[in-house]
């Protein structure tokens, strides 16, 4: 990640604990972070999938199941293809 800037945010104050409790002192602003991170790689593969929907046929079931697959890195078979 590159360099860090303070940001004031407002949090529900039950989430906010929840997070104090399960990543103990001085964990708080990398477990922000990392949440952040990953809701923005979600953000991304959406796009990219409302992006391909509009230019392309809808996916197969299986193509549908490859692909979770791949995010689970799961290297199983799947639908008889390799993952």
């Amino acid at each position: 990640m590159s360099s860090s800037k303070k940001y004031s945010i407002s949090l529900p104050e039950d989430l906010a604990e929840a997070v104090r409790a399960h990543v103990g002192p001085g964990g708080f602003s990398s477990y922000v972070a990392e949440a952040l991170e990953q809701r923005v790689a979600m953000d991304k593969l959406r796009e990219i999938v409302a992006d391909f929907a509009t230019d392309n046929d809808e996916l197969t079931r299986e193509e549908v199941e490859a692909a979770r697959a791949l995010l689970r890195h799961d290297h199983r078979q799947v639908g008889g293809a390799a993952a």
